[in-house]
């Protein structure tokens, strides 16, 4: 029997950058996946594919609609080769998840392919092509996620579909119902309507992104109308039902009326939940809570001390860089360091276009709790670089404290968005004022420098460029 200082069994981004993380402070490390492929949900069906396809259908809708604008005249009908558009999204999957291969050879860390079980807390049966069991002083459960549904829906995974069946379809819906307006669903959605697709969504609250702050919401929905979806909120779907090539939901909207949704797709989004099939937690004695999720303290620690779990199987958001920075600081925790995650710091996006992203402290999480804040935002359209690239939706809006003019919460929608979010992570890091922001030079012309001027607005009301 092998026996290893650390066995993670997950190869997700958690699990995988743990891995790499305790091989690197000198453990001898095994990782356990169940799939052929490691990287996980956001590697294989997740976050990787599905940018693949963003962007590749942000492609397509450029050269349909701007590029004539730009001065590029294409011959002939631009036209949807979609096998060929799922077959690049596949390689580049391929490619990254070859990459997360090179990097367990290039530590040392042994790989085992089949389902990790406890037989106890110190050891692991893993089952595979083969049955063998391994014993491991510490492990890390990064076991991940899977796509939740409604008590009342049948997944067929032909025409009701979830996340994972969208990435491969063979064909462009006619009409693509979406059950769910959070990241994926809409991500998903403007991948399909650019495309083509007549697109419908429809969520239970009363707005889009409902989590994150009510501005981005208001202004993503707009975009998204005018780019002809159709956004239907505080809407209750009540039940799903497959007629041949016809999907057929029925939903009460807020008045309590029925209304009546046809589609030849349904695309089910309403979350994820923890996936812990197969683990056998209760032989190794670890506790799950209520919700499915996998208990633990401050320092990510199961109730069995040499047991620990990390990811979308612990609370708190389900992102793959939250679950990387757990995956680390467990790691470093097992090797005597004293590690530090704050997680009011790491942001959230949403990888529509234009982008959309947010780190730190909402409106309205500033307003229940009585926070004095103040707020400066600068649209995107007033930038010099929006113009040149024709991005003129979205905007930059900084909260700062009131007294201290600490930044306390940044959220943007706009080009490159995502990207941009580090720039307030960083300031946010370092406790950096409004002001402290305004005063630093961002080159001319980009799409940081919005974030300068929501900064001079938010700390004397002076922005430069409105």
């Amino acid at each position: 029997m092998n026996s290893f200082d650390v066995a993670v069994i997950g190869s997700g981004p958690g699990g995988y950058v743990a891995a790499i993380r305790c091989a690197q402070l000198g453990m001898k490390t095994a990782i356990i996946e169940k799939y052929p492929t490691l990287g996980g949900t956001c590697l294989n069906v997740g976050c990787i594919p599905s940018k693949a396809l963003l962007d590749s259908s942000h492609h397509y809708e450029d050269a349909i609609k701007h590029f004539e604008e730009h001065g590029i005249e294409i011959p002939g009908a631009v036209k949807v080769n979609l096998k060929q558009m799922i077959a690049r999204k596949q390689a580049v999957v391929d490619q990254t998840t070859g990459g997360i291969d090179f990097l367990m050879k290039k530590n040392n860390i042994a790989v085992y392919q089949g389902v990790g079980s406890f037989k106890d807390a110190t050891h692991i049966t893993i089952k595979g092509e083969k049955t063998e069991e391994i014993e491991a002083k510490n492990t890390i459960i990064a076991t991940g996620s899977k796509p939740s549904s409604l008590p009342f829906i049948a997944i067929d995974k032909e025409r009701i579909i979830t996340s994972t069946e969208a990435l491969k379809l063979t064909e462009v819906p006619k009409h693509l119902l979406v059950i769910g307006g959070g990241v994926i669903g809409l991500e998903l959605g403007q991948v399909y309507r650019r495309l083509g697709a007549e697109v419908t969504v429809i969520e239970f609250m009363d707005r889009i992104i409902p989590t994150m702050d009510a501005g981005l919401s208001k202004e993503l929905t707009k975009v998204l109308k005018k780019a002809k979806f159709s956004v239907e909120v505080s809407t209750k779907v009540k039940s799903v039902e497959r007629k041949g090539k016809e999907v057929i939901v029925k939903a009460d909207n807020k008045k309590g009326e029925e209304v009546v949704f046809k589609g030849d797709y349904c695309l089910v989004c309403v979350g994820r939940k923890p996936y812990t099939e197969g683990l056998n937690a209760e032989a190794a004695g670890v506790k799950l809570t209520e919700r499915g999720q996998i208990e633990v303290n401050g320092h990510l620690q199961t109730n069995v001390p040499n047991i620990y779990a990390i990811g979308d199987v612990v609370k708190g958001a389900m992102l793959a860089h939250k679950a990387e920075e757990e995956g680390v600081f467990v790691a470093e925790t097992l090797a005597g360091q004293k590690p530090h995650i704050d997680y009011n710091l790491i942001p959230g996006v949403v990888y529509t276009w234009p982008e959309v992203a947010s780190v730190g402290k909402t409106e309205e999480q500033l307003k229940e709790s009585n926070t004095n804040y103040k707020v400066g935002q600068f649209p995107m359209r007033a930038l010099g670089r929006s113009r040149a690239s024709m991005d003129l939706d979205g905007f930059v809006k900084i909260l700062a404290d009131a007294n201290t003019d600490e930044i306390l919460g940044v959220h943007m929608i706009g080009a490159r968005a995502a990207d941009m979010i580090a720039e307030a992570v960083v300031a946010m890091e370092f406790r950096a004022s409004a002001e402290d922001v305004s005063r630093m030079s961002h080159a001319h012309p980009t799409f940081t420098e919005a974030i300068k001027e929501a900064a001079l607005a938010a700390t004397d009301n002076r922005p430069l460029h409105i």
